[in-house]
């Protein structure tokens, strides 16, 4: 539950998220539910992940493209 809290607490606001398996997301987060955050990333710019420390780019995101994430992954989520 407090994944889903502070979700709630970042709404509307650009973030970075870490899950379990290592995976970093970056875009602003525009729903939020019991069980799944939805994030919008950057217009027209990639859509950051990593396994670890610095960032490998895994594709390019599409404008307003939106990343449903479950709760249950989040490890830590920052506002940036």
């Amino acid at each position: 539950m407090d994944a889903y809290y502070n979700c709630l607490n970042c709404m509307n606001r650009k973030v970075r998220i870490l899950t379990i398996d290592r995976k970093v997301y970056e875009g602003k987060i525009v729903k939020v539910d019991r069980e799944r955050v939805y994030l919008e990333t950057s217009e027209g710019g990639p859509v950051r992940t990593s396994a670890f420390g610095p960032y490998r780019r895994y594709g390019f995101g599409y404008r307003n493209q939106i990343l449903t994430l479950s709760l249950f992954t989040l490890l830590a989520i920052a506002l940036i």
